[in-house]
Protein backbone atom coordinates (compact mmCIF):
# COMPACT_ATOMS: atom_id res chain seq x y z
CA UNK A 1 0.00 0.00 0.00
CA UNK A 2 1.22 3.16 -0.86
CA UNK A 3 2.23 5.66 1.83
CA UNK A 4 -0.10 8.77 1.11
CA UNK A 5 2.68 11.21 0.83
CA UNK A 6 3.95 9.11 -1.83
CA UNK A 7 0.43 8.75 -3.61
CA UNK A 8 0.32 11.93 -4.01
CA UNK A 9 3.53 12.75 -5.49
CA UNK A 10 2.81 9.99 -7.95
CA UNK A 11 -0.22 11.26 -9.01
CA UNK A 12 1.54 14.55 -9.48
CA UNK A 13 3.79 13.01 -11.78
CA UNK A 14 0.90 11.77 -13.73
CA UNK A 15 -0.17 14.52 -14.34
CA UNK A 16 2.74 16.05 -15.55
CA UNK A 17 3.10 13.32 -17.65
CA UNK A 18 0.08 13.86 -19.49
CA UNK A 19 0.83 17.70 -19.93
CA UNK A 20 4.22 16.42 -21.21
CA UNK A 21 1.76 14.78 -24.14
CA UNK A 22 -0.08 17.65 -24.00
CA UNK A 23 3.14 20.26 -24.80
CA UNK A 24 4.36 17.41 -27.68
CA UNK A 25 1.30 17.48 -29.48
CA UNK A 26 1.31 20.87 -29.09
CA UNK A 27 4.35 20.76 -31.05
CA UNK A 28 3.82 18.25 -33.50
CA UNK A 29 0.80 19.93 -34.71
CA UNK A 30 2.96 23.59 -34.89
CA UNK A 31 5.82 21.84 -37.03
CA UNK A 32 2.86 20.01 -39.64
CA UNK A 33 1.60 24.05 -39.78
CA UNK A 34 5.25 24.78 -40.64
CA UNK A 35 5.63 21.90 -43.49
CA UNK A 36 7.64 19.83 -41.30
CA UNK A 37 6.16 16.63 -41.46
CA UNK A 38 8.96 14.28 -39.65
CA UNK A 39 9.70 16.87 -37.07
CA UNK A 40 5.69 16.36 -36.58
CA UNK A 41 6.18 12.59 -36.28
CA UNK A 42 8.47 12.82 -34.01
CA UNK A 43 6.75 14.92 -31.59
CA UNK A 44 3.46 13.03 -32.08
CA UNK A 45 5.27 9.77 -31.11
CA UNK A 46 6.84 11.83 -28.38
CA UNK A 47 3.27 12.81 -27.10
CA UNK A 48 2.27 8.91 -27.13
CA UNK A 49 5.22 8.20 -25.05
CA UNK A 50 4.23 11.02 -22.35
CA UNK A 51 0.80 9.33 -22.38
CA UNK A 52 1.77 5.77 -21.68
CA UNK A 53 4.35 7.18 -19.21
CA UNK A 54 1.30 8.97 -17.16
CA UNK A 55 -0.73 5.00 -17.80
CA UNK A 56 2.73 3.44 -16.38
CA UNK A 57 2.54 5.60 -12.87
CA UNK A 58 -1.50 5.09 -12.90
CA UNK A 59 -1.05 1.82 -13.18
CA UNK A 60 1.57 1.48 -10.29
CA UNK A 61 -0.45 3.53 -8.30
CA UNK A 62 -3.78 1.27 -8.53
CA UNK A 63 -1.44 -2.05 -8.21
CA UNK A 64 -0.56 -0.61 -4.93
CA UNK A 65 -4.16 -0.07 -3.81
CA UNK A 66 -4.38 4.20 -4.05
CA UNK A 67 -6.64 6.20 -6.13
CA UNK A 68 -5.33 8.29 -9.15
CA UNK A 69 -6.67 11.45 -9.24
CA UNK A 70 -6.52 13.00 -12.40
CA UNK A 71 -6.61 17.16 -12.66
CA UNK A 72 -7.24 19.36 -15.25
CA UNK A 73 -4.48 20.06 -17.57
CA UNK A 74 -2.94 23.48 -17.72
CA UNK A 75 -2.35 25.44 -21.50
CA UNK A 76 0.78 24.44 -23.19
CA UNK A 77 2.56 26.91 -25.81
CA UNK A 78 0.45 26.70 -29.21
CA UNK A 79 3.75 27.75 -31.62
CA UNK A 80 7.69 27.80 -31.77
CA UNK A 81 9.77 30.16 -34.08
CA UNK A 82 11.65 27.23 -35.49
CA UNK A 83 12.27 23.29 -34.89
CA UNK A 84 15.57 24.75 -33.42
CA UNK A 85 13.42 26.61 -30.88
CA UNK A 86 10.94 23.12 -30.12
CA UNK A 87 13.74 21.06 -29.28
CA UNK A 88 15.40 24.07 -26.96
CA UNK A 89 12.16 23.70 -25.14
CA UNK A 90 12.56 19.54 -25.28
CA UNK A 91 15.84 19.74 -23.72
CA UNK A 92 15.01 22.19 -21.22
CA UNK A 93 11.44 20.28 -20.35
CA UNK A 94 13.02 17.03 -20.02
CA UNK A 95 15.72 18.09 -17.76
CA UNK A 96 12.89 19.22 -15.40
CA UNK A 97 11.35 16.22 -15.65
CA UNK A 98 14.46 14.41 -14.67
CA UNK A 99 14.19 16.36 -11.46
CA UNK A 100 10.52 15.71 -10.64
CA UNK A 101 11.85 11.80 -11.36
CA UNK A 102 14.81 12.13 -9.36
CA UNK A 103 12.27 13.84 -6.47
CA UNK A 104 10.27 11.07 -6.56
CA UNK A 105 13.27 8.42 -6.49
CA UNK A 106 14.40 10.00 -3.42
CA UNK A 107 11.10 10.38 -1.96
CA UNK A 108 10.32 6.79 -2.44
CA UNK A 109 13.81 5.87 -0.93
CA UNK A 110 13.50 8.03 2.34
CA UNK A 111 10.11 6.12 2.33
CA UNK A 112 11.38 2.64 2.24
CA UNK A 113 8.86 2.15 -0.75
CA UNK A 114 10.99 -0.42 -2.54
CA UNK A 115 7.92 -0.94 -4.97
CA UNK A 116 8.23 1.95 -6.09
CA UNK A 117 11.67 2.58 -6.24
CA UNK A 118 12.25 -0.37 -8.56
CA UNK A 119 9.33 1.88 -11.09
CA UNK A 120 10.83 4.81 -10.79
CA UNK A 121 14.64 3.13 -11.47
CA UNK A 122 12.83 2.64 -14.97
CA UNK A 123 12.38 6.05 -15.38
CA UNK A 124 15.51 7.29 -14.11
CA UNK A 125 17.24 5.01 -17.37
CA UNK A 126 14.46 6.73 -19.78
CA UNK A 127 14.95 9.72 -18.15
CA UNK A 128 19.19 9.86 -19.56
CA UNK A 129 17.34 8.54 -22.58
CA UNK A 130 15.07 11.18 -23.47
CA UNK A 131 17.65 13.96 -22.85
CA UNK A 132 20.67 12.51 -24.61
CA UNK A 133 17.91 12.18 -27.85
CA UNK A 134 16.78 15.51 -26.94
CA UNK A 135 20.40 17.01 -27.08
CA UNK A 136 21.31 15.03 -30.04
CA UNK A 137 18.81 16.05 -32.40
CA UNK A 138 19.05 19.79 -31.25
CA UNK A 139 22.97 19.95 -32.03
CA UNK A 140 22.24 18.24 -35.59
CA UNK A 141 19.48 21.33 -36.04
CA UNK A 142 22.23 23.61 -34.87
CA UNK A 143 24.84 22.30 -37.55
CA UNK A 144 22.71 22.59 -40.31
CA UNK A 145 19.73 25.20 -39.74
CA UNK A 146 20.70 27.36 -42.80
CA UNK A 147 21.03 24.57 -45.02
CA UNK A 148 17.26 23.85 -46.20
CA UNK A 149 18.50 20.61 -47.89
CA UNK A 150 20.22 19.44 -44.87
CA UNK A 151 17.21 20.36 -42.62
CA UNK A 152 14.88 18.49 -45.20
CA UNK A 153 17.14 15.58 -44.84
CA UNK A 154 16.58 15.65 -40.88
CA UNK A 155 13.14 15.83 -41.52
CA UNK A 156 12.82 12.94 -43.10
CA UNK A 157 15.17 11.00 -40.93
CA UNK A 158 12.77 11.97 -38.03
CA UNK A 159 9.51 11.42 -39.84
CA UNK A 160 10.85 7.39 -39.87
CA UNK A 161 10.52 7.49 -35.74
CA UNK A 162 9.03 3.88 -34.56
Amino acid sequence: MLKEKMKVALNKQVNAELWSSYLYLSMSYDMADKGFHGFEKWFASQAKEEFEHARKIAGHIQAMDGKVALEPIAEVRQAWNSPKDAFEDTLLHEKKVTEMIHFLYELATELKDYATVHLLQWFVDEQVEEEETARDILAAIQKIEKNEAAMYLLDQKLGNRA
